[in-house]
């Protein structure tokens, strides 16, 4: 196994724009990519989660780590579209327009298809594929009669490819995916860009609390580095997304993944 690369240098990509990112609570990538872009110039970050205390505690450790103090969190459950539109509203407000929204927020589950009850694919696809559905059309409200803004949604390489007990997560990602493509090509007559990233195996905290660690190995395994990104590699190409780099791509879902074909 190859070790992880020093953290990257920020270079300024997304200096003077405000972002909003979902499920950017706790260690995962939402918070990485919260941090990336407060790190990146970002004038102003409002993250959300569905838990109060995590979401405190990641505003905290964002104004701590990156000195940029323009940093708000509030509690939404993007299965609830009041709480959608209540999140767009409060984010508009506190940062003066949502210039880039990255769509984080999906639950993963491990169910073989004969095992699955109704609610249990409803449930991921409801949070994984329709609430990205509901935050983008809710920003896109706001950012199309301004003729500008950026959407990064948060894909999986299981939206190609195959994996047990992952019907219902890897249905929900290519549902991202063509979505994604599909949202793309309405928001550009608006001058609004949506993309998306399709990780492998990116390992953090809750992660290897909620899997086997045996499993964590094997999905390692098929790596070609022998690992699994770390969470601020995936936000890395979020922020590329995010940023005017990437001014020219709409509808692309980029893959963050060293898995061998």
């Amino acid at each position: 196994m190859k070790a992880s690369p020093d953290y990257v240098p920020a270079h300024g990509l997304l200096k003077g724009k405000s972002v909003l990112v979902t499920a950017a609570a706790g260690a995962g990538i939402g918070f990485a990519a919260a941090k990336r872009c407060a790190e990146e110039g970002a004038r102003a970050v409002f993250i959300s989660d569905v838990h109060e205390r995590r979401t405190r505690e990641a505003v905290e450790a964002i104004r701590r780590e990156t000195g940029l103090q323009a940093v708000h969190g509030v509690l939404c459950d993007v299965s609830k579209e009041e709480q959608v539109q209540a999140l767009v509203a409060q984010a508009e407000a506190a940062m003066g327009g949502i210039d880039v929204l990255i769509n984080n927020a999906g639950l993963g589950t491990s169910k073989r298809v004969v095992d699955m009850t109704d609610d249990e694919w409803h449930k991921v696809i409801d949070i994984t594929l329709t609430g990205t559905f509901r935050m983008t059309r809710a920003a896109l409200m706001v950012m199309q009669p301004r003729g500008r803004g950026v959407i990064v949604n948060n894909a999986s390489v299981l939206g190609w490819r195959a994996q047990i007990e992952q019907a219902h997560y890897a249905a929900a990602k290519a549902g991202v995916m063509a979505f994604t493509r599909c949202a793309a090509m309405e928001a550009a007559d608006f001058g609004v860009r949506i993309n998306a990233v399709a990780p492998s195996l990116a390992v953090h905290a809750f992660l290897k609390k909620s899997a086997p660690q045996e499993l964590l190995d094997q999905l390692a395994e098929r790596e070609a580095f022998g690992r699994g990104a770390e969470p601020w590699e995936v936000a890395n190409v979020m922020v590329f997304l995010a940023s005017d780099y990437s001014s020219y791509m709409t509808g692309e879902t980029v893959s963050v993944s060293s898995q061998r074909a």
